[in-house]
């Protein structure tokens, strides 16, 4: 089995390259194509160079046609809503308007970088779901005009099977987390399951511990452990502040 590139330092390196020529004309034997596309082989990954205030996609590395069954120069942010499992639409979109609100504060300071990571499952070319880590890296470029550029690298993570309970999710200028994930870095972020973010929209809609136990089907021992358990993944002091970040 291939050994894994845990750094991104051949995506900097392309971003590097490309960004003051605004990812146009990519020579894709470039030695810094070729780089990158090693990477992504190896690592079971593609990635896409997006303008954000044009909201055009600039640029797709070729292992989308494997992950995805779309072809590099076809991919457009339609297909990666639409190959969303039902169930995760709901967090994707959320995650836009986050993302959106990052590229707006980046362009309005005129300088910076930003990083937003979840994970979502995506229909893959035979028609199954698989998870994939959706890690966006932010950054404000003055060269050739002025825009923040998305670079979005998708991973499939299907074998970290701690994911399936619950999901990731980061938002913040750590670049650390810009890196090919492991089980620390998806540990990181918020890890709830089905069961704690039900309780959290329970909570989030007025019911108390005993309503909210009524409501399920279960004991009231039960709801409080649950809800301690969200305050320790979350490190918050209390439920309202945890539905305050992840509104």
């Amino acid at each position: 089995m291939n050994t894994k590139y845990n750094n991104y330092s051949s995506i900097f390196n392309f971003i590097e390259c490309f960004a003051p020529s605004g990812f146009n004309h990519i020579d894709p034997e470039h030695p810094m194509v070729l780089e990158v596309d090693k990477l992504m082989t190896t690592n079971d990954q593609f990635f896409t160079v997006a303008d954000m205030i044009e909201w055009k996609f600039l640029y797709t590395s070729k292992r989308s046609t494997q992950m995805l069954g779309i072809e590099p120069t076809d991919l457009n942010p339609y297909h990666l809503m639409e190959a969303t499992h039902p169930d995760d639409i709901r967090r994707h979109n959320k995650s836009l308007v986050k993302l959106f609100n990052q590229v707006g504060e980046l362009f309005s300071a005129g300088q910076g970088c930003s990083i937003l990571s979840t994970n979502l499952r995506l229909r893959n070319p035979s028609g199954v779901y698989s998870s994939m880590l959706l890690q966006n890296y932010l950054f404000y470029s003055g060269s050739p005009h002025n825009t923040v550029y998305r670079v979005q690298v998708h991973t499939n993570i299907d074998h970290f099977k701690i994911i399936g309970k619950g999901f990731h999710y980061y938002v913040g200028n750590d670049l650390s987390f810009f890196k090919y994930p492991d089980t620390d870095l998806l540990n990181k972020g918020y890890m709830l399951s089905k069961r704690e973010l039900e309780i959290i929209k329970l909570v989030e809609s007025g019911l108390y511990t005993e309503q909210i136990a009524e409501k399920l089907f279960l004991s009231p021992y039960t709801i409080s452990t649950h809800r301690s358990n969200i305050l320790k993944k979350t490190g918050k002091a209390s439920l309202p502040e945890v539905i305050y970040e992840l509104r």
